[in-house]
């Protein structure tokens, strides 16, 4: 979908387990972000009292969002540290670390999740504040690698 060129002499041969680790990580926040759009749902129906029929319980909605975030922020920490270790900017000699559009993103994703998951644990949070936090990362997680390629190549016609 984006016209850049591709970089495949320069990559590490353990990039494609970071893409592994990344992919896996955003199908499982995108699946928390469904969860989350369903427990706010059933939430406002239980408010207004609009629906007759309940459908799933929205404690186990909420339990299974957090699974869903859970398992997406263990493997999101996989991808930064495969990132890190085996990334594209690693297979130069010397080494050189870049804080591209990508990396700014993906770690302000990790550091919104990590927040998210201690106010739970800690402060117990729920419902509007944990939806909001969610909703956050996963534009951030978004905007790490798809939102900065669009900007980049379609947008401002440069290649990353």
């Amino acid at each position: 979908f984006y016209p850049g060129v591709s970089s495949a002499g320069t990559n590490s041969p353990w990039l494609p387990l970071h893409w592994a680790l990344g992919i896996a990580s955003y199908g499982l926040f995108g699946a928390a972000v469904v969860h989350a759009w369903l427990m706010t749902r059933a939430e406002r129906q239980i408010r207004l009292a609009t629906s007759a029929t309940t459908g799933v319980p929205l404690l186990t909605l909420e339990r299974l969002t957090f699974r869903f975030v859970w398992a997406g922020f263990f493997l999101l920490t996989a991808t930064l540290v495969a990132g890190w270790l085996f990334g594209e900017t690693f297979s130069q000699t010397p080494p050189t670390r870049r804080w591209d559009h990508k990396t700014v993103f993906s770690v302000l994703s990790w550091i919104t999740f990590a927040v998210l998951l201690v106010g739970r644990a800690r402060f117990g949070w729920r419902g509007r504040t944990a939806v909001r936090f969610l909703y956050a990362g996963a534009t951030f997680l978004l905007l790490a690698y798809a939102g900065s390629r669009f900007v980049l190549e379609v947008l401002l016609g440069r290649s990353p």
